[in-house]
């Protein structure tokens, strides 16, 4: 299997190990966990470990993941975290909740529903300072009427979305004003609110610090079950797995080489006039991954390797010291972009390490 490159491995048991931990911790709160698989683009046998591990629902941003794994065969519960108008008939059809902050969008779930002669669950989300979506506070009201009088739809949850768009973080006071918002629409309305989404992995140190989790009894957690950290500072949180993910990429050069191009600079080939120091010859490494497949900056070498830059097609790294010849192997952890990056690109392969049999795709 090792002839594939550039390839991911994935830990499988890592990645169910990692949701294990993280369900059990949760739920000694009463807080149950959506599994989100966007950043591998909803890849069913990581969505199935999470399953195993515990979650209640997988959560993914686009419905051709959904259908990638419900074709699969995955039958738990599904979420979509964006829902466009365009797609109201297949999310209608294939999700089993969506979240939703346009009256609109909602109007046309009910639209489909009602054809469809089935009845559609909606998340209703609210901003609460991250500025990426939610119903503004004092819209919420007439929002949740409005959705109420509408047929084939049942108003299943309230949730909010933080440390994302604007790195805001999930702290009491903003999470007491979801609860105190839930509070007061089921007292206005006369509706039981299933479903209390508090936000993502970004929760993780209000969840350990908090004495009073009020309302929120679900978060949508991701980067935490994938790569083993919080995402407020990407601090480990103990006891989980930080390597499920592991980059491998093919050196196709070593030269002795000078570290300052000659002739005159002017512009890359991403419209940057670059600046080099002089450090004389050394020895340059070129592997086989570049920037159409990940950022340069989103990867962590295993082995101290030194990144000096990248193209579309080539990563060059610092060889000094590291006797490193064409057709060897480097390896590098991944961040959050760089698992995205990777695991999107349909030029890193996919090897699933400790499967029940390696799959390659």
């Amino acid at each position: 299997m090792n002839s594939f490159l550039p390839r991911i491995e994935i830990s499988l048991s890592q990645i169910r190990e990692n949701t294990q931990i993280l369900s059990d911790l949760y739920l000694g709160k009463g807080i149950s966990l959506m599994g989100v698989t966007k950043a591998v683009l909803g890849e069913p046998s990581i969505a199935q470990a999470m399953v195993q591990g515990g979650v209640e629902y997988i959560a993914d941003s686009r419905i051709e993941n959904i259908l990638k794994m419900k074709n699969a065969g995955i039958s738990t519960p599904f979420a979509l975290l964006r829902t466009p108008l365009s797609q109201a008939e297949s999310i209608v059809e294939n999700v089993d909740i969506s979240l939703n902050t346009e009256i609109e969008t909602v109007k046309r779930l009910s639209h489909h529903a009602k054809k469809q002669n089935k009845t559609h669950q909606v998340i209703i989300m609210v901003e609460l300072g991250d500025l990426r979506e939610g119903v503004l506070p004092y819209d919420l009201s007439q929002f949740i009427r409005e959705t109420l009088s509408l047929p084939n739809i049942i108003i299943i949850g309230i949730g909010c979305n933080l440390a994302c768009y604007g790195g805001i973080k999930p702290d009491d006071k903003n999470m007491r004003e979801l609860s105190e918002l839930v509070n007061l629409l089921e007292k206005e309305f006369q509706i039981d609110l299933k479903i209390i989404s508090g936000g993502n992995s970004a929760n993780y140190e209000w969840f350990k610090s908090s004495q009073n989790i009020g309302r929120i009894n679900n978060l949508r957690v991701g980067e935490s079950i994938l790569l083993g950290c919080e995402t407020l500072g990407r601090k480990a949180i103990p006891g989980l797995h930080r390597n499920a993910f592991q980059l491998v990429a093919e050196v196709i050069e070593s030269k002795r080489k000078a570290s300052v191009p000659l002739g005159e600079i002017c512009q890359d080939a991403f419209g940057n006039v670059p600046g080099f120091l002089d450090r004389g010859d050394h020895q340059r490494v070129i592997i086989a991954l570049g920037r159409q497949d990940v950022q340069a900056s989103n990867l962590k070498s295993n082995n101290q390797l030194r990144i000096i830059g990248s193209s579309s097609d080539h990563i060059i790294l610092d060889g000094d010291d590291h006797n490193l010849k064409v057709g060897d192997e480097v390896r590098f952890s991944l961040d959050y972009s760089g698992l995205l990056a990777t695991m999107t690109s349909p030029f890193v392969m996919k090897q699933f390490a400790d499967s029940d049999a390696d799959v390659v795709v």
